[in-house]
């Protein structure tokens, strides 16, 4: 039962990841970018949702709809200022303005915020724990789940059902073979940073809610966490996303549980390492040839 309920601890916590992870792989997939500072969004997104249901004292699916929303157009902007002027630079660029970009959100936020952690009101989504014999669920844990599979299933949805998710599949495979068939590249591009950072800000307000506890520098290693599940499953690869950012919440969760709560994170990246090394594609990715 021990272990049933760890498992089911680890899968809240690897669904937030998988939720970040998404963000990761749908960027890079289209312009090959790590935005490192997906994490920060996730962070904001966080705040957003705080402040939401403080201020203006709503409840849990409208708090979470104007945080998704803010932080598609924080995404949005953060595109179109940082990354789109320097899209045909050398990589290098764009990933130190990645981490410049993240720093800034994180200093602006402890700026704004204060540097202090904060709670989340618990009037939001009231705890209960229901009990199946000697297992102990918590609500909260079964609501993260289902938002996160719900959140997951619409993009799937979205990528393979409509005329956008289309396209960017298409600028995924080819940009060049892409803009001759009429596909605005730009805008596709925005629109994934949108849905990326969306899905993000809802991770925010998940944590928030079930951990009560929110700072400026919680993206940090959550975000590191959910580039290992990118990588782990196959960056690029949206199932890749979903399973590598599942696999690191159990894993985590399993490890502190059963070994230490020091080595949780040296072992995330120990995963890493052992991927990159056996197989550098990830475990659901495909070799793939470049031209010389």
């Amino acid at each position: 039962m021990i272990v049933i309920q760890q498992i089911i601890n680890g899968l809240a916590l690897g669904s937030v990841y998988a939720l970040i992870a998404l963000g990761y792989t749908m960027v890079y997939g289209i312009i090959g970018l790590i935005n490192f500072a997906h994490g920060d969004v996730y962070m904001i997104g966080a705040f957003i949702g705080f402040y939401v249901c403080t201020t203006l004292h709503l409840g849990f699916i409208p708090t979470l709809l104007i945080a998704m929303t803010l932080s598609a157009l924080l995404g949005i902007l953060i595109e179109k200022a940082a990354y789109k002027p320097l899209r045909k630079s050398p990589k290098i660029a764009l990933l130190i303005t990645a981490i410049g970009v993240s720093l800034f959100l994180e200093n602006a936020t402890r700026f704004i915020a204060g540097p202090n952690p904060k709670p989340y009101p618990a009037s939001i989504l009231p705890q209960k724990n229901i009990s199946f014999g000697a297992l102990q669920i918590n609500n909260l844990q079964l609501i993260i789940l289902c938002v996160s599979v719900v959140l997951a299933l619409l993009l799937q949805f979205v990528v393979y059902k409509t005329k956008v998710g289309k396209a960017m599949r298409a600028a995924a495979l080819d940009k060049d073979a892409a803009v001759l068939m009429g596909i605005n590249i730009d805008n596709i591009i925005s629109i994934t940073f949108a849905i990326g950072s969306a899905l993000a800000g809802a991770a925010g307000v998940l944590v928030g809610i079930l951990y009560n506890r929110i700072d400026p520098l919680m993206g940090v290693m959550p975000g590191l966490k959910a580039f290992i599940a990118a990588v782990l499953g196959g960056i690029g690869i949206i199932p890749g996303a979903i399973f590598g950012g599942l696999f690191m919440g159990i894993a985590e969760t399993l490890t502190k549980a059963y070994i230490s709560s020091k080595l949780s994170d040296a072992i995330a990246f120990g995963i890493l390492i052992l991927v990159l090394v056996i197989k550098p594609s990830g475990l659901l990715g495909k070799k793939s040839s470049e031209k010389v």
